[in-house]
């Protein structure tokens, strides 16, 4: 379970663009721009360090090098000592105004390589607007998720102790149709909740929970078109947009249950 961080060479290897060192040339001379690298050099002296990166495809040449990224960060406890499930954060940027710099939360849990990004019910997104001041937003959003990240592991420890009934599982699987498929595509909600590997077979919030992320993001998931009639088949989420909304959501959807299932259970962090 062990995993190294990525260095500067790796990290412009997989995304070029937290490298750019100029936005792109249709924003206004009001932007205030500063480069990713920047940012996550300023991360690591906090002691997280980049573990994955993805960065958007783009259509118009043009964007290339300023479309929107994602950098994933673990703690240096956790690249010590790993866990079944490691709290992360998440950077996003674009250099083209598409997306903000802000900094959220997630969690990576080992045995499905899922990452999941929370709700920002459970984590407030930080917005990232300078470098280098007294107060800045960087070392303010790095303090916030260390000091929340024992209480998230928390949360997934009473997660895990909740069961599901298949009724219940079901519900939950119904009800994050939506989050990946739109009302003309018609999809068996049965097909969310099949395992992809023998841990997986269990009741619990956190696992179905995994379980119908894994299944949302990567696909794979057959169909009808109720307009045109014709199969379908899903196709695993690029988009870094779509992948964190859909993270979000089921997350979102999890704590609604865990607060129905556990009334001590706090959906705030």
């Amino acid at each position: 379970m062990s995993v190294n961080p990525l260095n500067n060479h790796e990290l412009q290897t997989l995304a070029p663009t937290l490298f750019t060192s100029e936005p792109h040339y249709e924003v206004s001379d009001k932007y205030h721009f500063i480069p990713t690298i920047d940012v996550i050099e300023e991360i690591k002296s906090h002691h997280w360090y980049p573990v994955s990166v993805s960065q958007a495809g783009v259509k118009d040449e043009a964007k290339e090098g300023f479309q929107q990224h994602c950098v994933r960060f673990r703690h240096f406890e956790d690249l010590l000592n790993p866990g079944e499930n490691a709290v992360e954060l998440l950077l996003f940027n674009s250099h083209d105004r598409t997306k903000s710099f802000s900094i959220s939360a997630g969690i990576f849990r080992f045995v499905c390589a899922n990452g999941l990004v929370l709700s920002d019910s459970v984590f407030e997104s930080y917005k990232i607007k300078h470098l280098g001041d007294r107060e800045n937003d960087v070392a303010n959003a790095v303090a916030k998720i260390t000091a929340v990240k024992e209480k998230l592991i928390e949360k997934i420890k009473t997660l895990s102790s909740i069961k599901l009934s298949n009724v219940e599982k079901e519900s939950f699987a119904k009800l994050s149709i939506p989050l990946r498929f739109e009302e003309h595509l018609e999809v068996n909600h049965k097909d969310l909740l099949i395992p992809h590997r023998e841990e997986d077979y269990k009741d619990d919030l956190y696992t179905v929970l995994n379980i119908i992320q894994e299944n949302l993001i990567r696909g794979n998931v057959s169909g009808v078109n109720k307009q045109s009639g014709r199969r379908f088949t899903s196709k695993e989420i690029k988009s870094i947009t779509t992948d964190t909304q859909v993270n979000k959501g089921v997350w979102e959807l999890a704590e609604r249950i865990a607060s129905i299932k556990e009334p001590t259970y706090q959906i705030a962090a």
